[in-house]
Formats: C-alpha cells, structure tokens, sequence
C-alpha cells in the first residue's frame, strides 16, 4: 500500500454534532469489522460504507480515502492509550517504585485488551503507514509523563530520570505489543500481568541511586 503524506491522512473535518459522531463511531465499528472478516487487502471504503449503513459520499465527508480511515483507527488507539496512562500517573503520583511498576502495568494492559479483537486489527495495520511522527509524539508524551511520575516516588533518585522514563515506556510497549501480535492467550496475558511488573521494578531498582525505591514485588 502506498503511504501518503501524514497530512493527506487526515480527516476531512471532526464531528460537531451527535449524529456526526455516532456516524463516526459506526464507520470505525465497521472498519474493524471489515478488517478481521475480510483482511486489509479487501478492505474499501465501499465495503465499510456498507457495513456502517452510510453512504460512500457520507464517508468522505470524513475520510478522502482508504488510507485516511485506517490511520484515524490507529490514531485513536495511541490517543486513548495516552489518555489512560495519563490517568494512571494521576493516581499513581507519591506511590513508590514498587506501587508505580504495579500501577503502570495494570494501566497499560487494560488500555490494550479492553477490545482486544480491534487492538490486534490495529498493529496489523499499523505497519502500512509511516506513523514515526505520530508514535515520537507518543513516546515523547509517555516518556514526559513518567518522568513526573518517577519525581514523586519516595526514596527514589535517578542519575538521569528521563532516560529511565524513556525506557520503562519501551519496556512497557515492546512487552506487550509482541505478546498481542503474537499470541494474547489469557495464558500470556496472565504471565504478563504477572512477570511484567516484577522486570520494570526489577530496573527501576537497579537505576535507582538510593536503593531503597520499594519492597518487592
């Protein structure tokens, strides 16, 4: 598939209304839908239209084209997985070391298998386009907000916060997104839910210059 220029992927315009955003939200429902039945290679906007029970001429009033419609569904799974972590370090601030690797992987998991189908459809076609500036933003902002996070535990000091922000963020998405695109069994799952906090806390201890960051965990 061609990669267009970001901007070309980009809505023709947002919805202003209810009824434009619940059509928004049906000609996503049935991208997703299209996708798993029918694989990205048969996915048209023709093909969605009809799933959604919209017009063609309807759809582009949001999306020009095929590709502008797959990059807002990945677009959307960075900014709610942006907001969910967001919320985390919100409720994480002032936990220690132990409390925050905890935390965070909860988080990010939840954000990720809360519609576990449409996620897996999501890193498919994620690889189609050239998201570099969407996910430096991403990386940027996560990395940003751990810093913050990092700042507020007790007994925890780092001889450079924001690199180890930067590569908890890395170990948090690598993790993961190799386990969905691989094999999210509710066996793999539980083993990440399980050993993931324990290797993030496991670094921040060992980059932590106190070492006294938290108990076990």
């Amino acid at each position: 598939m061609n990669r267009p220029e970001p901007a070309l992927l980009q809505p023709r315009k947002s919805p202003r209304q209810a009824r434009s955003a619940a059509t928004i939200k049906a000609i996503r429902e049935a991208t997703i839908q299209v996708l798993l039945a029918d694989g990205i290679g048969r996915l048209t906007t023709t093909r969605v239209a009809e799933r959604a029970g919209v017009s063609v001429g309807t759809m582009y009033q949001y999306f020009p084209h095929k590709q502008a419609l797959l990059f807002g569904i990945v677009e959307r799974q960075l900014n709610a997985t942006e907001e969910a972590m967001r919320e985390a370090c919100a409720r994480l601030t002032g936990r220690d070391l132990a409390g925050i690797a905890q935390g965070l992987v909860e988080a990010w998991l939840a954000a990720k298998t809360a519609d576990i189908v449409s996620s897996r459809a999501i890193y498919g076609i994620a690889a189609e386009f050239d998201l570099s500036d969407a996910m430096e933003r991403a990386i940027r902002v996560m990395t940003a907000l751990f810093d913050d996070l990092l700042a507020s535990a007790p007994g925890a000091r780092f001889a450079d916060r924001a690199s180890v922000a930067f590569m908890l963020t890395a170990m948090l998405g690598g993790s993961v997104r190799i386990v969905m695109e691989a094999d999210p069994s509710e066996e793999n799952l539980a083993r990440l839910r399980e050993e993931l906090p324990r290797a993030c806390y496991a670094y921040l201890a060992s980059a932590n210059l106190d070492g006294s960051g938290a108990a076990q965990v």
